[in-house]
């Protein structure tokens, strides 16, 4: 059973307002061992799983971690890796970089249409500036491992290293969150940035936004594991 079944079971309840003991009881189960399910000290059979996913209305896909689309949708194999045939040496080189490629300018493409839609001139413009020093270190890395000649840049080598990227993008990031926080205090329309909204405005794209928010949120959520 995945790691973060116990979480969303019990997010699902609380999302839907309804207390553990009538969750327990619609679901045919005592409070006790639902309080199991979602405290991840006991994992329940396929039957509850089956259960639970038209008791919330969520594919077993959504309710198990796999994907953050409700509906259970994921990225067809054509537009996405699958972790696991990554780690058993499935996708290698090319392959795994388009793919990769796919899902990271989907998301990009979808973010940066979100904000056109805000229309904050701010906002916009300190997303690009995060998210293009975050490209410019990953190709300077990648320029110097292969032999390329530092003096392409004009940012100090010495005083790059000492976190100079890093310190710009989290810069990026302040002025982006002030930004947008100036926006939704004069009471801009922001777009609605629901599962269901995504889906219809962006049919192909919205896939990448949830697989790489799920990945990434896996990530995160693994840093605090004990």
């Amino acid at each position: 059973m995945s790691s973060e079944f116990p979480r969303i079971l019990s997010l699902l309840r609380q999302e839907r307002g309804v207390s553990q003991r009538t969750a327990a009881k619609d679901l045919g189960v005592s409070q006790a061992l639902l309080s199991h399910y979602e405290n991840g000290i006991r994992e329940p059979g396929l039957p509850f799983v089956v259960r639970a996913c038209d008791y919330y209305h969520v594919s077993a896909d959504f309710i198990l971690g796999r994907t953050l689309s409700r509906d259970g949708a994921m990225i067809s194999s054509d537009e996405v890796y699958d972790p696991e045939a990554e780690r058993s040496g499935v996708l290698k080189g090319s392959v795994l970089a388009t793919l990769q490629n796919k899902l990271i300018t989907g998301s990009v493409s979808v973010l940066f249409d979100l904000l056109g839609k805000v229309g904050d001139k701010g906002a916009i413009n300190a997303a690009a500036a995060y998210l293009s020093t975050g490209i410019y270190q990953l190709y300077r890395r990648l320029y110097r491992c292969a032999g390329g000649n530092e003096a392409y840049f004009s940012a100090d080598a010495e005083v790059y290293s000492l976190d100079m990227a890093l310190a710009d993008m989290k810069l990026s990031e302040v002025r982006y969150a002030l930004a947008l926080d100036e926006a939704a205090e004069r009471k801009e329309e922001f777009p609605s940035v629901s599962d269901e909204s995504l889906k219809e405005a962006y049919p192909g794209r919205s896939q990448s936004v949830a697989q790489v928010l799920h990945n990434t949120d896996a990530r995160l959520s693994a840093l605090t594991e004990k």
